[in-house]
């Protein structure tokens, strides 16, 4: 009995089929370096582009938060959204990275954010709640290669590890999506206003293949209305 239920857990936490997330969340509630959502992206190929967004809720100001981290071998921050202090938002790709400012970040309200990278310019550019940022060169010519480790809730420091509880994300999030193409601005305002045209093909919340680790809640939104 106690071989059987080892291994049901061992197949619960590390064997990832695609599940349904419409209309749920995943909740980080505590601040740590053990808590993460390990997701287990549609392909693995060579990414000259790319579009990633999700959805977030949290009432921390002063810390840095780990929004989507997407590492490989050869580069820990291989495409990494982080929200800084004071609401300014920096973009990763290869281990380089630049800051986004004045961006109508929220607190204590879902915030919509878009990140997208182009290598053939290297225009990198975010969209927070429906207004974009400055475009900005980051990466020309470059490339996102090697099998990609996709993390919620942590930043990648190692491939599939290294994490700090100062980096670690607390809070909520949603609708996480990703595309091997720079979505159009009148996608991004689609996804903004909740209407996702064409779910990601890398990532897709529709049929998300997953595994927690740690103290991660699962649920469905709450309705806040009466």
């Amino acid at each position: 009995m106690e071989l059987q239920t080892w291994l049901l857990m061992v197949f619960t936490c590390c064997y990832a089929v695609p599940q349904d997330m419409s209309g749920k969340q995943i909740i980080f509630p505590v601040k740590s370096n053990t808590a993460y959502v390990k997701i287990t992206p549609d392909m693995n190929k060579i990414f000259f582009a790319v579009t990633v967004c999700v959805r977030f809720f949290t009432d921390y100001q002063t810390k840095e938060l780990t929004i989507f981290s997407l590492a490989t071998p050869s580069h820990a921050d291989g495409f990494v959204i982080f929200r800084g202090d004071g609401g300014n938002y920096r973009v990763y790709i290869g281990d380089q990275g630049i800051y986004f400012w004045g961006l109508p970040d929220k607190m204590n309200e879902w915030n919509s954010v878009c990140g997208t990278w182009d290598a053939s310019t290297g225009l990198t550019q975010l969209w927070v709640n429906g207004k974009p940022s400055a475009r900005k060169a980051l990466q020309a010519g470059s490339s996102i290669s090697g099998t990609p480790s996709i993390i919620l809730g942590q930043d990648q420091d190692a491939y599939v590890g290294g994490f700090d509880v100062y980096d670690s994300f607390y809070g909520h999030e949603t609708d996480v999506h990703m595309w091997d193409r720079v979505l159009s601005p009148c996608e991004i305002q689609s996804y903004m206003k909740g209407e996702v045209l064409s779910p990601g093909n890398v990532v897709n919340w529709n049929a998300l293949k997953y595994t927690r680790h740690d103290y991660v809640v699962v649920e469905r939104m709450q309705n806040l209305t009466c």
